[in-house]
């Protein structure tokens, strides 16, 4: 398996032991968080249209917007690593944009010096439809046509949200997360992560076809400072 190291890094630990039933409650828990990130997706989409005038423009993605953003899809996978897009961890999400060391799911992208003024012209609708295709199957279709970068969803219909589920109803029964469909739903989320980052013009490098395995990415072994 290759291991280049793509710019967006996502990693996450299974923090066990995990509470039998607590999963069941989740959608209950989290719904302050979908508020909040409700609010924060509209600023997102408004501001990548900004970021689109100035990288069509100047080449270069602002600084402001593109931390913001970042920390906007940091949110979004923490909530749905608590939630059912992992069901990873029992700790409830900080309220907050930026990256929580102690907190067991991470989400870094590296700042882009110069972007391509011609590719954010068709990398978000042509370039990615490949992905999102893919992506479609591991988190549900309604995922790619409605989800600029994956706000979450209470539970996914693609097969993730199968994953999860199978991987739920076996806590509930034996009080532990399968180590395989863990690793194997840290590798979808990874996938949608990185193409979420690349149609929201985060970075020019395509996302690779790959399953990256696992609750570390390669592109962490050791991981570096980034946004």
């Amino acid at each position: 398996m290759s291991t280049h190291a793509y710019p967006v890094r996502v990693d996450a630990t299974l923090q066990e032991p995990l509470s039998r039933g607590l999963w069941l409650v989740k959608w209950l828990l989290a719904i302050p968080h979908v508020v909040v990130l409700f609010f924060l997706w509209i600023a997102f989409a408004v501001l990548s249209v900004v970021a689109f005038f100035a990288i069509l423009f100047t080449g270069r993605y602002p600084r402001g917007i593109f931390d913001f953003n970042v920390g906007v899809l940091r949110w979004c996978w923490r909530v749905g690593y608590y939630s059912y897009s992992a069901l990873g961890t029992d700790r409830y999400p900080p309220f907050s944009l930026q990256e929580e060391a102690d907190y067991p799911a991470h989400l870094r992208i590296d700042y882009p010096q110069h972007l391509s003024r011609g590719l954010v012209l068709v990398k978000w609708w042509l370039l990615a439809i490949p992905h999102y295709l893919v992506i479609a199957f591991f988190m549900g279709a309604g995922w790619s046509a409605s989800n600029d970068g994956g706000s979450p969803a209470l539970w996914g219909t693609g097969l993730i949200g199968l994953l999860v589920l199978i991987a739920a109803v076996v806590l509930l029964f034996t009080g532990r997360y399968p180590h395989s469909i863990f690793d194997i739903v840290l590798g979808l989320n990874r996938w949608g992560l990185r193409v979420a980052a690349y149609v929201a013009l985060m970075t020019d490098e395509y996302p690779p076809f790959r399953l990256d395995l696992g609750g570390t990415d390669p592109a962490s072994l050791p991981m570096s400072a980034s946004s």
